[in-house]
């Protein structure tokens, strides 16, 4: 595989190579976006243990001053994305956007608030019916519930099976959002209910219209990640070229089957943008 200066790796596809080639030559223009669990932060049994990497907040802040914008895009509630990823008052980081809750919430580093919406009214009737239906259909053994105030989620890595409960508890757990308005996101041994309507393709696109990107980059690792990726292939289609990480491919190959380039962790995704803050502060000719 080849690579561009400073170690960059190659992406593996035609439109991935023009994404990371716009991204180096308009960097100022430019929007690098980037899940949080599993892409900045290993995975962990128990997601309140989710830390970012060691090396992921002196990465981005390295790069935050050469491209256009940078903003992390999750699932978790946009302060506790601001917490286990220790974002707020970094330098460098002055401009960091956090779009938390798939774009309902934001955190933007220049204010330090959260702009967030009022709860789903089918948040609170599942929080108080979730204990007792996951004991009545035999499935609260091994999994267990986390709050995560615009959602729920149960989690099932701690089961004797991971996969099996999850495969069980999809159908239940579908028909229980959907008597309260919610909808179900699978993720990686996960079920979360959710309100409808806002996901990270939909949070990502307004966002980069808000700001006028002219190129993006966009990292993640798991399934809620694909309304993002579909999100950038349609903008790739409309002549705006955007370069698809995926971080790790055993779990979820429906995302590295569409990444231009796939890394395997946290680790390497630091690694990444380490390399490519140093290509933008010395830049080479390509």
């Amino acid at each position: 595989m080849g690579s561009h200066p400073h170690d960059l790796p190659m992406p593996v596809t035609t439109a991935g190579r023009e994404g990371l080639e716009a991204l180096l030559r308009t960097p100022r223009r430019s929007v690098v976006a980037l899940d949080f669990d599993g892409t900045l932060a290993d995975i962990v049994p128990d997601p309140d243990q989710a830390r970012a990497h060691p090396g992921a907040v002196p990465a981005l802040a390295a790069l935050a001053p050469e491209v256009g914008s940078i903003a992390v895009v999750t699932g978790r509630p946009a302060g506790v994305a601001v917490r286990y990823g220790g974002f707020a008052g970094v330098p460098g980081l002055e401009h960091l956007v956090v779009l938390g809750h798939y774009g309902a919430e934001r955190w933007d580093a220049v204010s330090g608030i959260v702009h967030a919406p009022a709860e789903h009214p089918g948040v609170a009737a599942v929080r108080a019916e979730l204990p007792g239906f996951l004991d009545a259909i035999g499935a609260w053994r091994g999994t267990w519930i986390e709050e995560k105030g615009q959602a729920l989620a149960v989690h099932t890595r701690r089961a004797a099976d991971p996969e099996a409960a999850f495969a069980a508890l999809r159908e239940p757990l579908a028909g229980l959002a959907a008597r309260h308005g919610l909808m179900v996101e699978p993720g990686r041994a996960v079920l979360e209910l959710r309100p409808p309507g806002m996901d990270k393709g939909v949070a990502l696109t307004e966002y980069l219209a808000e700001v006028g990107a002219e190129a993006v980059l966009y990292a993640g690792d798991d399934l809620g990640d694909l309304a993002a990726y579909s999100a950038v292939e349609k903008l790739r289609a409309g002549g705006m070229p955007g370069l698809l990480l995926c971080s790790g491919s055993a779990e979820v190959p429906e995302l590295a089957a569409r990444a231009d380039l796939t890394l395997s962790g946290p680790s390497q995704v630091v690694t990444f943008l380490s390399a490519l803050a140093a290509a933008l502060r010395t830049p080479t000719p390509l």
